[in-house]
């Protein structure tokens, strides 16, 4: 619901991983193997001194120092600021209002209903439940309207559409006492959590 650029994440995930596999697999090799480390002595000193010649080659004027340092650091700028962004779009779409409705009694003035308080709400109703090993609840804003997300991880053995169904008598019962009709989303996990809980399962 919420606008984190998952499938970007999962890509670059993916290709950090690849690079440190890549490296690792390298290591061991040039520990293990005694021909790759003899190519890799016999390679690094020529690509070594085609940097130095390429640093050398562009010398400020009588100068030592070489302006692809310049071109390095404005690189590290952009990585930074790419960086930034990437952080800056996790987990978008969060939305504290629930409802505003316009009053216009003796005092006009907006009414507001904090999404806390659906959290907390629902949260509390689902809480210490024997059929359910988790439950979390949150607001978001969907296309400008806020909507509710309804996490649960259920215990193995329970039915999800008889939980679904008592989920959303909750907050049909919710939406009477905030007078607004308010759109949910389900989604009924699984995990670790729930084939290894302690507690007793229902079945």
């Amino acid at each position: 619901m919420n606008s984190t650029p998952t499938l970007l994440n999962r890509i670059l995930i993916a290709l950090l991983g690849l690079v440190l596999i890549a490296v690792g697999g390298l290591l061991m090799l040039l520990a293990a193997v005694p021909a790759v480390a003899s190519w890799w002595h016999s390679w690094s000193p020529a690509v070594w001194n085609h940097v130095n010649q390429a640093f050398s080659a562009t010398r400020f004027p009588g100068r030592g120092e070489s302006w692809l340092w310049i071109l390095v650091a404005l690189a590290l700028l952009v990585l930074i600021g790419l960086m930034v962004a990437w952080v800056a779009q996790q987990g978008k779409g969060r939305a504290n209002l629930l409802a505003v409705e316009y009053d216009p009694g003796e005092v006009p003035g907006d009414v507001r209903i904090g999404g806390g308080v659906a959290e907390q709400a629902l949260k509390h109703a689902l809480a210490n439940r024997p059929d359910l090993a988790g439950a979390t609840v949150t607001t978001y804003d969907v296309k400008g309207s806020p909507a509710l997300k309804v996490r649960l991880l259920p215990r193995q053995g329970v039915a999800p559409h008889l939980l679904a169904d008592e989920v959303y008598a909750l907050v049909a019962a919710l939406e009477q006492v905030v007078g607004k009709r308010i759109p949910v989303l389900i989604h009924i996990g699984a995990g670790a959590r729930t084939r290894f809980s302690r507690a007793e399962r229902v079945r």
